[in-house]
C-alpha cells in the first residue's frame, strides 16, 4: 500500500535520533510508528469494507489525509 512509506520515514528519523543521542525523540518516534501502523491498518480495513480502490494515492491535506 502506498501509505507504508511513512513507516520507513519514521524508522529513518528514529535511526538519526539514536545516532544523534536523542533517546526521548527516538522513543516518541517509536510511538508514532505504532500509531501509523494502527491507522494504516484501519484505513485498509475501511477500504476493504467500503470497496474503495486500495491503489489510490493519498496525500497529506490541511484537513487530514485523504485521496488526491
Amino acid at each position: 500500500m502506498q501509505t507504508d512509506w511513512i513507516l520507513d520515514f519514521l524508522a529513518d528519523l528514529r535511526t538519526f535520533a539514536i545516532s544523534s543521542d536523542l533517546p526521548k525523540l527516538a522513543a516518541k518516534l517509536d510511538d508514532s510508528a505504532i500509531v501509523a501502523m494502527a491507522e494504516i491498518s484501519a484505513l485498509q480495513e475501511r477500504r476493504l469494507i467500503s470497496g474503495h480502490d486500495n491503489d489510490k494515492e493519498i496525500e497529506p491535506r490541511p484537513q487530514g489525509i485523504g485521496p488526491r
